[in-house]
């Protein structure tokens, strides 16, 4: 029989190998994992050439038509979660690619977001450098959330689970989203709110819609005007669902209190990017799904995938 290869795609922890129990089908496959992004499709296309399956990590890669049409070998491509706006899924099937994804089973981005929630209002890693670098006492004057207002975006899984943080937080919560009803809203225990109601009230508000062509740009420049300049925003889901050209103008102008960042339009988010010269934003390089208990999850459910579809019986294929 022969061995098939298998790439493992932006390994940049170097912990793939030793996280999963790939030795379950290392009788019938080589893996290789690549702990460097590629720069180009065409760096991918060269790299991947030879590789029967890639197992890829969220949208880090992007499989455009002009990279799976470069992978003669492909035949199987495994992505973690059970979406990828980043994979041509159309583009793939046509080449008869088999898409296959993993399921969470917890998913780590809400505490994150609080993380961020918590920063932007107590400052904590501000103080935690400065204490490193030997300052005396604080500089960082927070503000507590008990009481004040949490709006969010998306009410679906990850927005109610927010909405359950923020409660535990003392805070009141709002909701809306294109498609949220009051009724949604009543299940789940929050406040029904239009966008321009959201926007205008809320203290701190937090993004949890799926990218897709509707919300792209769902959070423009008139919703940032009306945010009060005392109110934080917070994007852990997608850079391009928020217009990231005012999102800038507005920190840069001072016109609300900040802002933390997990996504981007770009990512990584370039070195020279005007965002990282700013004090009144906290930048993270899309932690949100980045856990040592994800990662196990995921990849554990990769080599179950590759071993299902060699038996015949691919697992969790891509709706």
């Amino acid at each position: 029989m022969t061995r098939l290869r298998c790439a493992i795609l932006d390994d940049y922890f170097d912990i793939t190998l030793a996280i999963a129990d790939w030795s379950k089908i290392g009788d019938r496959v080589d893996v290789t994992a690549f702990t460097e992004p590629f720069v180009s499709t065409e760096a991918a296309a060269s790299a991947l050439k030879d590789f029967d399956i890639v197992c890829a990590m969220r949208e880090r890669t992007p499989f455009p038509r002009q990279l799976l049409e470069a992978l003669p070998k492909l035949k199987l491509l495994i992505t973690s979660g059970m979406r990828n706006a980043a994979i041509d899924t159309e583009a793939a099937r046509e080449r008869g690619v088999v898409l296959c994804g993993t399921l969470w089973k917890q998913d780590p981005t809400a505490p994150l977001t609080m993380g961020l929630i918590l920063e932007l209002t107590r400052g904590i890693g501000r103080e935690n450098a400065r204490m490193h670098a030997g300052e005396p006492w604080q500089k960082f004057c927070g503000i507590e959330i008990e009481g004040r207002t949490l709006g969010i975006v998306g009410l679906g899984k990850l927005g109610s689970k927010m909405a359950g943080l923020g409660k535990a937080f003392g805070m009141n919560v709002i909701a809306w989203s294109p498609n949220l009803t009051p009724e949604r809203c009543k299940e789940v225990g929050v406040g029904y709110a239009t966008k321009e109601q959201l926007f205008a009230t809320a203290d701190v508000i937090t993004i949890h819609v799926v990218l897709s062509p509707r919300s792209r740009g769902l959070v423009g420049r008139e919703d940032l005007a009306r945010m009060k300049p005392t109110s934080y925003l917070v994007n852990t889901s997608r850079g391009p669902i928020v217009d990231e050209a005012a999102l800038l103008e507005t920190l840069q102008q001072r016109k609300i209190a900040g802002a933390g960042i997990d996504v981007f339009s770009v990512e990584p988010l370039p070195v020279g990017h005007p965002f990282r010269k700013l004090d009144n934003i906290v930048l993270t390089p899309h932690l949100g799904y980045v856990s040592e208990d994800a990662f196990r999850a995921h990849y554990g459910q990769m080599v179950e995938n590759i071993d299902g579809w060699l038996k015949g019986t691919p697992l969790r294929t891509l709706p």
